[in-house]
């Protein structure tokens, strides 16, 4: 890595001149970008998919892959990635769990998973939201630590406006009933 001082891009400015080249058609720029947007992805997967992250990890992946071409603004790759991984995400979350809560053995076992990773997320703050619902999920995520406002996680998760703030109304509720127990 360059240590200049002068260079303070962005690593998504950065990836721009790789996502052009990835759209058409360099295989090895397409595997240099989903090698870089891959920790991001799975930042994004693991407090939504949970014990299911890995799947939704290679879905947004390949949702990436397969839509990259079609992507107009190389500049605008960390948000359509985010949009696609979210909605993935939620996707996966929802189709092996069916919005299932997730029992305390489980709970464990995620706990376990998510500490074999880059661990950014507390294990007290992983427990409440395994059991959580993927949309509550989902719309914390986007929120808290993506910090988007409500109109941009409407986008990401195309739902309403009015649909992300209720939820996000119960999703910060239970979080913190949940928290105190």
């Amino acid at each position: 890595m360059d240590g200049s001082a002068g260079e303070h891009r962005p690593p998504w400015d950065a990836l721009a001149p790789l996502v052009r080249a990835a759209r058409a058609g360099d295989a090895l720029a397409m595997d240099e970008v989903l090698a870089a947007v891959t920790p991001y992805v799975t930042r994004l997967c693991r407090p939504i998919a949970l014990s299911d992250a890995e799947d939704a990890v290679q879905e947004a992946l390949t949702a990436i892959f397969v839509g990259l071409r079609g992507l107009r603004d190389p500049r605008a790759f960390y948000a359509w990635a985010r949009t696609l991984t979210v909605r993935e995400a939620v996707r996966v979350a929802r189709r092996t769990a069916a919005e299932r809560s997730v029992d305390p053995g489980e709970a464990a076992r995620l706990r376990g998973l998510a500490d074999a990773g880059d661990g950014e997320l507390p294990a007290q703050v992983r427990d409440v939201l395994a059991r959580m619902p993927a949309r509550h999920r989902a719309v914390l995520v986007l929120r808290e630590l993506e910090g988007l406002d409500e109109a941009s996680a409407a986008e990401v998760l195309g739902v309403p406006p009015g649909t992300v703030k209720s939820r996000l109304h119960r999703a910060r509720s239970a979080f913190r009933k949940a928290w105190r127990q």
